[in-house]
């Protein structure tokens, strides 16, 4: 594959993204997009390093409905917070996730099993015949994975 081809699909990607966490903050409660301090922030108050950062993209508080999250609010609600990771998709998905294909980094495994119930992958469809979005733990995903295969990224 070529550079400019990579560089095109990593832009459609990163847009598709952009618009599933737009999708889970306008029509769903509960979601919100975080910045790079609040994440810092999170990770230190649930003792994890650093290196987790890209291993999430938002976080999720069931009990936070029209009401904005702030860095302030954070030990307030930090029992509540479920960290998710974004996997996002324009494909038509009658039985979301079922049928979903998506890349993701060992990082964003050892995430999960290491927050365990505080942690989800979050699938988000945003066909327009059949937009939905679906929340799994990382055993709940283990147990409906078809085929995984390794994959190295490498630069030269």
């Amino acid at each position: 594959m070529s550079r400019k081809h990579s560089f095109i699909l990593t832009l459609s990607n990163n847009a598709t993204e952009k618009q599933g966490i737009n999708y889970l903050i306008e029509k769903q409660t509960g979601f919100f997009k975080i910045d790079k301090d609040m994440k810092k922030e999170l990770l230190d108050k649930v003792n994890i390093p650093y290196n987790y950062l890209q291993s999430f993209d938002m976080v999720y508080i069931p009990k936070l409905k029209g009401i904005k999250f702030e860095q302030k609010n954070i030990e307030t609600h930090l029992d509540e917070i479920i960290f998710v990771e974004l996997k996002t998709t324009k494909k038509y998905l009658p039985d979301n996730p079922k049928g979903f294909f998506f890349g993701a980094t060992e990082n964003e495994f050892n995430f999960g099993k290491l927050l365990g119930n505080r942690f989800r992958f979050c699938f988000v469809c945003l066909n327009e015949k059949s937009p939905s979005y679906a929340m799994l733990t990382i055993e709940q995903l283990e147990k409906i994975i078809r085929n995984k295969r390794i994959q190295f990224q490498i630069n030269l």
